[in-house]
């Protein structure tokens, strides 16, 4: 299958970063863009760059965390054939200890704001007819390959990927024999403004653009994991399979989170 196949998307968090790519790469004549963001301006101009391209976009300002008003908005939606629960935040803590409210906020956003959208998408999916390929829709959640190491500087954005990682790829199972597909993208370091602040070297950093294209690949390929570069992902794996203690130690001055997502 090919993404272009896609005529209904729906994408949070669209107005910067990975969102954004991934609505411009998914525009074209044909396709209707629905896409929410927090700042009006910014997704305003992805909106504006869609238009040119052919495509239908209906921008919504909206914060993942209204459950109620994220309900409404898919639920409002025409078709949808892909969804997107992209929107997500991190925050590093150094050697510190996180926060209570900045754990809860990248709580509520990475794991609660994704289920505000996958739980409607799917449930709005099941009332669809199937498509050309026999499907009723897709629903894709952005992870990290930080999913699959529990690095100290970033607990909390570590665990709620994991979540949402596990969630999508668990789901899968129960929802493919009903049409509907879920895929877990796990991304490892892309240039955003999220990933700027980071004081320490990221390997194999990618442009937006270059992320965009290998997710949408790896979803019209049918993966239920979609991981890129393939390198930071075993990297990740070895990391992640060692003793508690020993990658404690081996990531003691690792001042932020380890992957973006």
């Amino acid at each position: 299958m090919r993404h272009d196949s896609w005529r209904g998307v729906l994408i949070t968090g669209a107005s910067s970063g990975l969102g954004r790519a991934l609505a411009e790469a998914c525009a074209a004549p044909g396709v209707t863009l629905h896409l929410s963001g927090r700042d009006a301006g910014r997704l305003e101009a992805v909106a504006a760059a869609c238009t040119a391209k052919g495509a239908t976009v209906r921008p919504m300002v909206l914060d993942v965390n209204d459950a109620a008003a994220m309900a409404g908005w898919i639920g409002a939606a025409g078709r949808l054939d892909l969804v997107i629960a992209n929107a997500g935040i991190s925050g590093g803590t150094g050697d510190a200890v996180e926060p209570p409210a900045q754990a809860a906020r990248i709580f509520a956003t990475n794991l609660g704001g994704v289920l505000n959208t996958a739980l409607p998408a799917l449930e709005k999916m099941a009332g669809q007819a199937p498509g050309a390929a026999g499907l009723r829709g897709r629903v894709a959640v952005v992870a990290s390959l930080a999913a699959f190491v529990a690095a100290p500087g970033a607990p909390a954005y570590c665990a709620s990927k994991s979540a949402v990682q596990r969630w999508a790829e668990a789901t899968d199972a129960s929802q493919r024999p009903h049409g509907i597909r879920l895929h877990a993208i796990c991304p490892g370091y892309i240039r955003t403004p999220m990933t700027a602040k980071n004081p320490f070297p990221m390997p194999w950093l990618m442009t937006p653009e270059q992320a965009a294209a290998r997710t949408l690949a790896g979803i019209a390929a049918g993966r239920v994991r979609v991981v890129y570069p393939r390198r930071l992902y075993a990297l990740s794996r070895i990391i992640g399979a060692l003793p508690p203690s020993w990658r404690n130690r081996l990531m003691r001055s690792v001042p932020a989170k380890p992957a973006e997502g």
